[in-house]
């Protein structure tokens, strides 16, 4: 079970890895953090205006056929091998570590992805985000992620604000990435009325006083502060999210 804490304001509660939904396609392995396909949890519909996060892994030579979106915030992060991405916009890309991808379904756009390496799995986060505005122009965007800038601390890789670092989403929440290793440490300050989701993508971390492992996520409302260090090899994804 899930554990629950008080903390300064609000509270938190750690999701282990290990509870997500769970598919295997052979092709795809897949873990959804929130209902998904056929893994429906009515407690586990979302977290805020986050509504999907699923790591997958691709076989080579495999992928997700041509398919629709309308009306979401679709970021790819990709942590091993690459995603090849086609969409009916024309975009025709490769997404490899350390690009961030954004693609704004809005009225409606259709796309594909695969993994064409030989002999190398695709292991990457597909995460959706409510929007702020229905019916935009679908869009897409891919940046590089500047290693320095999630090196030892939080960076940010996806808000709604054209000044910020990384890609520009039409959703109220901002996305960090961040490494920390040995006594690298950070810490970020959230809104009273914020909720925050944090998902360990590798190694071990201790946030807010609460050691997580790779796959496992801690969920937080109303939580001003979320405190990161101890970490060993960590990668995480934090996001700033609407209540």
């Amino acid at each position: 079970m899930p554990s629950n804490s008080e903390t300064t304001h609000g509270s938190q509660q750690v999701r282990r890895a290990a509870t997500r939904g769970h598919a295997q396609h052979g092709w795809l392995e897949s873990w959804h953090s929130f209902s998904f396909a056929g893994y429906h949890d009515p407690q586990r519909m979302g977290w805020g205006n986050l509504r999907v996060i699923n790591e997958d892994r691709i076989a080579p030579g495999m992928g997700f056929g041509m398919h629709g979106h309308r009306d979401m915030e679709i970021l790819s992060y990709v942590l091993d091998g690459e995603l090849s991405h086609t969409d009916s916009l024309g975009t025709v890309s490769l997404i490899p570590p350390d690009d961030i991808q954004r693609m704004s379904a809005g009225t409606g756009v259709r796309h594909s992805e695969h993994n064409h390496a030989q002999g190398q799995l695709t292991h990457f986060l597909q995460i959706w985000i409510e929007p702020a505005q229905l019916g935009i122009e679908p869009g897409y965007q891919q940046q590089r992620i500047a290693r320095d800038t999630i090196r030892g601390q939080l960076g940010v890789i996806a808000s709604p604000h054209a000044a910020e670092q990384g890609v520009r989403i039409n959703a109220d929440a901002i996305v960090y990435a961040g490494q920390f290793d040995g006594t690298e440490h950070d810490t970020l300050q959230l809104g009273t009325h914020r909720k925050g989701w944090v998902q360990v993508l590798r190694g071990t971390l201790c946030i807010n006083g609460e050691l997580l492992r790779a796959g496992d996520a801690l969920a937080t409302d109303g939580v001003t502060q979320l405190r990161f260090e101890q970490g060993n090899g960590a990668e995480v994804l934090v996001f700033d999210l609407m209540a």
